[in-house]
């Protein structure tokens, strides 16, 4: 099961906070200052789930959570 983080600092233009897989080797993973765990889950959907319990607006990484990609 993959272990996901999402980005505290939201993207500019979007204001979107992206949910990256932490096992990524895409190079886009967020500074490890800018990211809050969001822990095990058996896909991207459930840490968006997740996510979204933090922020309103929340994406998944194109290059690492591509299935949760919306925008």
């Amino acid at each position: 099961m993959p272990n996901y983080c999402v980005n505290t600092q939201a993207q500019s233009g979007s204001g979107d906070h992206e949910v990256h897989d932490l096992a990524s080797t895409q190079g886009c993973l967020p500074n490890p200052a800018n990211r809050r765990d969001l822990g095990w889950h058996s896909d991207c959907h459930g840490a968006v789930a997740a996510a979204k319990r933090i922020y309103s607006d929340v994406n998944g990484c194109y290059y690492c959570a591509r299935a949760c990609h919306t925008t």
